[in-house]
């Protein structure tokens, strides 16, 4: 795809829903112009399994869950589990082959979702009462037997930030910065917000969940052309090894708990060089995870990718395009290659404007199981902002 339509597509790209799903413009076409490297981030000079990396990290890449399903979930929000629509979903999962839920623990805007007296996390983090009764929550879940992911948005946190400046970015009059829709984000550089981030998943490991999936793994948008403007504390570090150091950290803490740990990843990234703006890398992420999880939503792509017209109206070949950049993307990490399972669009891009969309349901959601099919993908994770799926795809 030459730049101008990388332009157009990320100029016209728009969000739904909730989770970690683009990145700006400026971000994506600044990597998508910079030369391609022959060796892609993060891989190694070594092809069997024990290999040491740039760093001179040197560990045997193991699941901590050796008998887990294949998981076929759906996004969660705290106010579904802990509400009347948790009796629906959990129909939709006993009567299909869906089997897995991700249920946000610590939510897009930093609070945690349930009653809390861990007094490591109230240090930092602001608890509300979402999941009312989080333990009679995960007793519900393994009767239905649901496998449990919890979800936990680490960067994006404008609670925490408005609650520790010093731990976000400041501007030069000492205000916390806001992106455009009022969202802040807190400091990757900083340890103590690794720690507590790291601290809440240790608590959902002990409450249960089988795995720890971690969203927002970046810097704001656009960062690289705001920095110089914004105040906050820093190393000589790139920002794409803080945030591969961040997922390191995680898993070596969260791993002797037998719990995994997966990364929520723009779908583009497979498709791209480094964005280095944002700070994630799709290799060195990938290497240090059990799951990977791509959004690879055919409307958050525009025309042009994977030469189709209008990529909302067509999910087969999206999918399709962005499966075999996602294999090769990850073909050098070799042993060290996580469980791919990305997330898939279930709702309807209406905003996108007559002609650019079609409305999404089952013939849509089976096209794309049908191209993960086709990619040697086995499993996925649908989602939809409200948590209303179609109840009869070919799962």
């Amino acid at each position: 795809m030459d730049i101008l339509l990388t332009v157009i597509l990320l100029l016209n790209h728009l969000l739904t829903g909730t989770n970690e799903q683009s990145v700006a413009a400026n971000t994506v076409v600044k990597a998508v112009t910079q030369t391609k490297e022959t060796t892609p981030p993060g891989s190694t000079t070594e092809t069997n399994g024990d290999k040491t990396d740039q760093q001179s990290n040197v560990f045997v890449k193991k699941d901590p869950q050796p008998d887990a399903p294949k998981v076929k979930g759906i996004y969660v929000t705290a106010h579904s589990a802990g509400g009347s629509r948790m009796s629906k979903l959990l129909d939709l999962l006993d009567r299909t082959e869906l089997n897995s839920m991700v249920i946000d623990i610590k939510d897009d805007n930093g609070y945690i979702t349930y009653p809390t007296d861990n007094q490591e996390l109230l240090k930092l983090g602001t608890s509300q009462k979402y999941i009312r009764d989080i333990s009679a929550t995960m007793d519900l879940l393994e009767q239905h037997k649901v496998y449990p992911i919890a979800r936990v948005v680490v960067f994006k946190d404008t609670v925490l930030a408005r609650k520790h400046p010093e731990l976000s970015y400041r501007k030069s009059d000492g205000t916390v910065w806001e992106n455009g829709k009022g969202d802040s984000f807190v400091n990757p550089y900083r340890r103590e917000v690794w720690e507590y981030n790291v601290e809440i998943a240790k608590e959902a490991a002990k409450l249960g969940f089988k795995e720890i999936q971690f969203d927002y793994v970046r810097f704001p948008e656009g960062f690289e052309k705001k920095e110089d403007s914004l105040k906050f504390d820093k190393t000589d570090e790139k920002r794409t090894e803080v945030i591969a150091d961040f997922v390191q950290y995680a898993r070596e803490q969260l791993e002797p708990l037998g719990v995994r740990v997966s990364v929520d990843i723009f779908g583009y990234a497979a498709s791209v060089p480094a964005a280095e703006g944002i700070g994630q890398d799709f290799v060195k992420i990938s290497k240090q995870v059990n799951v990977i999880s791509p959004m690879i939503y055919p409307s958050h792509y525009s025309t042009g990718w994977f030469k189709v017209k209008e990529p909302d109206t067509n999910p087969y070949a999206v999918i399709k395009g962005a499966m075999e950049d996602t294999h090769k993307k990850l073909q050098p990490l070799g042993s060290y290659t996580p469980a791919i399972r990305p997330w898939i669009q279930d709702f309807t891009a209406s905003w996108l404007g007559k002609g650019h969309y079609i409305k999404y349901g089952k013939a849509e959601v089976d096209a794309q199981l049908k191209a993960l099919k086709d990619t040697n993908i086995e499993e996925y994770l649908l989602w939809n902002a409200n948590n209303n799926y179609t109840g009869d795809a070919n799962f």
